[in-house]
């Protein structure tokens, strides 16, 4: 049985505090280029300085600078404001496939989902849940506490996916029902109609929010490993196709590149990031390509 532990192991723990010792270069490469808010805990630049009032909170409080006048000033920072992370899961049957037996989508979605949820949390950033197929099955609001991401992975170790999904209609209805604007993260493998879906995203934008899809095929999905004659079934229909691997192998790939491109096509004309992974690559190495591309483009 899944728990919150195995997604909270020390080898994914080592991962993600790889990532978060890379200090510098995830304020200044990635959570600063959603929001203009500096992280306290790190060395940075403040604006200015204001007296101190009663009521203050005293990790402000710049003791050099008492020091120095026997008065007390807090570093006044360039934003104060947090950013606001949502993780939406996709939920559907097809998210529970693995090829090889190890990590399903699902699970490498909720290890790339604990890792950008950790950093947000870290930088006080509140982060909240939402897990869906055709309806929400289940959300948690957004919180910074470092107890919260715990509880996520913990609300993730009791779902299953299961049946078809509705991601247009749960993009929607963030969209309409998100009451802050902030970071909008997206982990699914996009298995429906991209119209719809795109429809979501698009609104998503235009309400304010950053959008990140992470699309995550498994690894045979991705590369089509295939061989011989071999019978494919629809996880969420009775639908079986016996076809012959070498064959459509060609025409398959033509047609994944031809779908993901139109996604990064779309994706990009709405400053939405879209992000093609599979699980054939660690979920660390995966994020930490896609945090220095998005450095060096921002």
């Amino acid at each position: 049985m899944a728990t919150a532990e195995k997604y909270l192991r020390p080898d994914v723990i080592r991962q993600v505090a790889r990532l978060d010792l890379r200090a510098k270069f995830i304020v200044e490469g990635f959570l600063s280029g959603l929001h203009a808010s500096p992280f306290h805990g790190f060395s940075v630049e403040f604006s200015e300085h204001r007296k101190y009032t009663p009521g203050d909170d005293l990790k402000d409080m710049d003791w050099k600078v008492f020091a120095k006048t026997d008065k007390y000033y807090l570093k006044k920072f360039q934003a104060e404001t947090n950013l606001t992370g949502y993780l939406l899961i996709d939920l559907s049957a097809s998210m529970n496939y693995t090829y090889r037996g190890e990590l399903t989508k699902f699970d490498y979605c909720i290890c790339l989902a604990a890792a950008l949820g950790y950093l947000m949390i870290h930088q006080q950033d509140p982060v909240g849940l939402i897990a869906f197929d055709t309806e929400i099955r289940a959300s948690l609001p957004p919180k910074s506490r470092r107890s919260h991401l715990a509880a996520i992975l913990g609300v993730l170790a009791g779902l299953k996916p299961s049946g078809p999904t509705d991601i247009a209609k749960c993009l929607h209805r963030v969209a309409a029902t998100a009451r802050a604007k902030g970071i909008v993260m997206l982990f699914s493998d996009l298995l429906a109609e991209p119209e719809p879906v795109l429809e979501g995203l698009y609104h998503l934008a235009h309400r304010g929010h950053d959008v990140i899809v992470f699309h995550v095929l498994d690894e045979a999905e991705a590369h089509f490993p295939f061989d011989g004659t071999i019978e494919f079934e629809d996880v969420e229909s009775p639908e079986r196709l016996t076809v012959d691997a070498k064959g459509i192998k060609p025409d398959y790939l033509e047609a994944l590149a031809e779908f993901r491109g139109k996604y990064a096509e779309e994706c990009a004309r709405a400053n939405i990031d879209f992000v093609p992974v599979d699980t054939g690559v660690s979920f660390d190495k995966a994020l930490l390509e896609y945090l220095i591309r998005r450095q060096r483009q921002g």
